[in-house]
């Protein structure tokens, strides 16, 4: 049997990058799978058809995180075509990077509001159906930068930050219903987006990183794996480093 077979995810964000590598990951160990996107419908249509690959349900929603109405709806949406929700895994995330001084308000709200709000709308929703199923695991995407800072990203350092004590204490609120909420913070992790930083930027990162490679998607979905299934049922309110070492 696998690990996740009978169960519902739902993961936010998931077209591409970490994301797309933990809806695969999760639908390889027979989880039924929704995801969103919040544009480019056919590239959510390509990741719903790899999902469904794994003789699992797979549904896209456009819809977009940091929106609370918006939130709402797809949990219901979710709850009504798959009957249940067992994992959210709150990936959505943003970077608006600058010094502080160059920084405006739009940067600073935009990164705050996908990022750390998000977290609270789809948690603030889907509790109410893991409250009557009396289960459910939690897992929000925080960053190494959350726990370390980063100069010329104090709002993204700001959110993920926030992701972490949001988890801690909702770890607290909802244990006595068996429901979990961990965090996993990625290091410097070999996406598209990271792609883009160029050779010179990349291996400045690698210095910090003892073992010497960035990691991958699949690394981070590892982590989300372990803390979705039942290998995990005695972990709570925690935050798992999956950095290679970069913070210890």
């Amino acid at each position: 049997m696998k690990l996740l077979e009978g169960k519902v995810a739902l993961v936010t964000g998931a077209t591409r990058g970490i994301g797309k590598g933990i809806a695969l990951k999760l639908a390889e160990n027979g989880a039924d799978v929704a995801f969103t996107f919040v544009s480019s419908p056919e590239k959510a249509k390509e990741v719903e058809k790899e999902v469904a690959a794994f003789g699992v349900k797979a549904m896209a929603f456009q819809s977009n995180a940091a929106d609370f109405a918006a939130a709402e709806q797809l949990i219901a949406d979710v709850n009504e075509n798959f009957g249940r929700i067992d994992i959210v895994v709150n990936n959505a995330g943003i970077t608006k990077d600058g010094l502080l001084m160059r920084m405006t308000e739009e940067n600073w709200d935009d990164v705050m509001n996908t990022n750390l709000k998000s977290v609270f709308n789809i948690t603030k929703n889907v509790q109410r159906i893991m409250l009557k199923q009396r289960s459910g695991s939690i897992i929000n995407l925080s960053s190494v930068v959350g726990v370390r800072g980063n100069a010329g990203q104090s709002n993204y350092a700001a959110s993920k930050a926030g992701i972490i004590g949001f988890t801690k204490s909702i770890a607290q609120e909802l244990g006595s219903r068996n429901i979990r909420c961990n965090a996993i913070a990625p290091g410097f992790i070999a996406t598209e987006m990271t792609a883009e930083l160029g050779e010179e930027t990349i291996n400045e990162w690698l210095k910090s990183v003892p073992l010497k490679r960035p990691g991958t998607a699949e690394d981070v979905a590892n982590a989300v794996l372990f803390l979705a299934s039942d290998l995990s049922t005695y972990v709570s309110g925690q935050t798992l480093n999956v950095c290679g070492a970069m913070l210890t």
